[in-house]
């Protein structure tokens, strides 16, 4: 036997736990967007890398190498007008090392709005391979 009616405590429950969970729900969706975002700069800086090392003649220029680069970002979807492609070592004997480095400024989709925070944050990749 009831003493109290209850009738409207699960919409009030309801109403006080929703924000909260559509908190958490976006924080998954960011972070899942960005892990990506990272992953396709790692692999663009990897790629671009390996395409400085293999041996070609002659050997690829900086600009071949930020071509290689830019065409993975965008093959993935990403901006690459927006990435900041630097190489060094390009053009040395072999058995030195070539770096190239990957910025990509990632925009966040709805964290900001909630929390506040900074817009954007820069995602970078590095990648070292030896000329072979």
């Amino acid at each position: 036997m009831r003493l109290q009616r209850e009738d409207g405590i699960v919409a009030l429950e309801f109403a006080l736990i929703l924000p909260l969970f559509l908190l958490i729900v976006a924080g998954i969706i960011e972070f899942a967007v960005m892990l990506f975002d990272q992953q396709v700069i790692t692999n663009a800086s990897r790629e671009g890398a390996r395409a400085g090392i293999v041996l070609a003649i002659p050997k690829p220029s900086e600009a071949n190498i930020q071509s290689v680069v830019s065409t993975y970002l965008t093959g993935a979807g990403l901006d690459a007008a927006s990435a900041t492609v630097d190489v060094t070592g390009e053009g040395l004997a072999f058995g030195n090392d070539l770096t190239v480095r990957v910025a990509y400024p990632y925009n966040f989709l709805f964290l900001p709005r909630f929390t506040g925070g900074s817009a954007s944050m820069t995602l970078t990749a590095n990648t070292t391979m030896r000329h072979e």
